[in-house]
């Protein structure tokens, strides 16, 4: 519609909006498709941990389950070594301090806080193109027209081969804007609301590790049991048939 040439004697403003602009399109579709990506690993992470977890005989042996990574998998980590920590070891800090309920309940909380930022990198991009692009688009075709109406008092004439031009080229910075806006505000929309669909899951997978933990402790075992575990077998196996049924 507009040959290179007709850019390069359009204003310095209006060629810094555009690049601007091609410059924005790319950094978004760059996220969209990292994040994309994000989405689709964690989410065969989370399965196929979820599946082995709840596969485990005894929470001991969830806790050696190897070959894993993801969100729930950090998070039960974290819940396995408080446990470790709390029913090992006599420690006597404020980090494990209060009842052992509790001490379990914040650690999977921060985790699971650490694990919502690193889902949430590249949102605040996406939501500030999406919001200002049209608003850049558009100081482009004001100072276009602007450019316009100087060059029509110059020449002393308003013809259309006089207008036509410079007012094209505001118009497609707007169109541009658009165009890159519109994208970054439905793949943020998109995100977000598996950003927030991921946080949930990871609550509801919290609460049943806690759960399964008031059944079971990490304890030393004595001279007659040496070499296991103290758990009540029978009430934890119980427990992981009822709440088998949650999804990633």
């Amino acid at each position: 519609m507009f040959s290179l040439e007709t850019y390069q004697s359009a204003s310095p403003v209006v060629l810094g909006v555009l690049i601007t602009l091609l410059v924005a399109s790319g950094v978004t579709w760059t996220i969209i498709l990292a994040k994309s990506f994000q989405v689709w690993l964690i989410r065969k992470q989370n399965v196929k941990f979820r599946a082995a977890f709840w596969g485990a005989k005894s929470l001991q042996e969830a806790a050696t389950l190897e070959g894993h990574n993801g969100p729930a998998y950090r998070v039960a980590q974290v819940g396995f070594e408080t446990l470790k920590d709390l029913d090992i070891e006599s420690a006597d800090d404020l980090r494990h301090s209060g009842d052992r309920q509790e001490v379990l309940e914040r650690a999977l909380r921060q985790q699971i806080q650490k694990e919502r930022v690193l889902r949430e990198a590249g949102l605040v991009v996406l939501a500030s193109i999406g919001s200002t692009a049209p608003f850049v688009g558009l100081l482009g075709t004001v100072w276009g027209i602007m450019h316009a109406l100087t060059d029509i008092s110059k020449l002393g004439t308003a013809s259309l081969e006089v207008v036509a031009g410079p007012i094209g080229e505001a118009l497609v910075a707007t169109a541009i804007g658009i165009a890159v806006a519109v994208p970054a505000v439905l793949a943020y929309n998109f995100f977000l609301r598996r950003l927030k669909t991921s946080s949930t899951n990871l609550d509801d997978f919290a609460e049943d590790l806690i759960k399964v933990s008031r059944r079971v402790t990490f304890k030393k075992p004595d001279a007659a049991k040496a070499g296991e575990f103290v758990s009540n077998a029978s009430a934890s196996s119980a427990v992981v048939r009822n709440l088998k049924g949650a999804t990633a």
